[in-house]
């Protein structure tokens, strides 16, 4: 089918006897209503993740940050398709790792997180992602991740700095976690300095939101009555000294392995 599709691409932009003048057809925006076969071959491509497909228009000279009418691009597209290929292929060409975002878009980390694929998110946080930004519906990309119970991408946004109690409406990633009954999310969370007491607006704080016995709800209690041990806190306070660059500093870090090992949690 790819193949196929392959084929279709390739007979459409030689169709346009593609002169300079044509070719920046491949690049206009335009309308919504002037689309064309091409335009729709070149938004199925990243969506349906095809990147050969994908590459036949970029080499014709397809506007790699095209947006949809929701102001979506093609990045987004192939993140949300969990294409690693698509994606790879898209920031060859010069892709915008951080798109502007409008109330009907989200960013393509934020699309990979809602996919689970950690090695995806990996990727984008290597590339200049921004971990902080700003979904009208969830908020920073944790908050999806956790709202979807991403364990592996929670993880991957922690450990390369991500805000762990950042909030939206005052509601944090801990919320999402306790309301999802889900104390693997909560313990990792924690571990990496989740204040356990936020209220949001409607003053409940994460244990709230879990059911009353429940293993949630048990390890929110001990939490919330246990303190972090001085190692923990110290593991916290050196982690977000360092910020978004913990992960490689530490191991520059003039200390034994053991202690590198203990502060980039492996």
């Amino acid at each position: 089918m790819m193949q196929r599709a392959a084929q279709f691409i390739n007979s459409l932009v030689n169709n346009m006897a593609v002169t300079p003048a044509r070719r920046s057809s491949l690049h206009d925006l335009g309308s919504w209503a002037d689309r064309t076969p091409l335009h729709e071959a070149a938004f199925q491509a990243c969506l349906n993740a095809h990147p050969h497909c994908a590459r036949l228009l970029l080499e014709a000279g397809a506007q790699v940050d095209v947006r949809t009418i929701h102001g979506s691009t093609p990045l987004c597209h192939a993140c949300s398709s969990g294409s690693l290929e698509c994606v790879k292929l898209l920031l060859k060409y010069g892709a915008k790792i951080n798109p502007s975002l409008t109330a009907l878009t989200t960013s393509p980390l934020h699309e990979a997180c809602t996919q689970g694929n950690p090695e995806l998110v990996r990727l984008l946080i290597a590339s200049g992602a921004n971990l902080e930004a700003y979904d009208v519906h969830f908020g920073p990309p944790l908050h999806i991740a956790c709202a979807k119970a991403q364990v592996e991408c929670v993880k991957e946004l922690l450990l390369a700095g991500a805000d762990v109690n950042s909030s939206k409406f005052h509601v944090t990633a801990l919320h999402h976690a306790a309301r999802l009954e889900a104390p693997d999310l909560i313990e990792l969370l924690v571990e990496f300095g989740a204040n356990t007491r936020p209220l949001d607006n409607s003053g409940l704080k994460p244990s709230d939101y879990s059911q009353p016995a429940s293993p949630s709800c048990l390890c929110l209690k001990s939490y919330e009555s246990n303190p972090l041990s001085l190692q923990q806190l110290c593991r916290i306070t050196v982690r977000r000294a360092l910020g978004t660059s913990a992960s490689t500093d530490i191991g520059l870090l003039d200390i034994s392995h053991i202690i590198k090992s203990y502060l980039q949690f492996h």
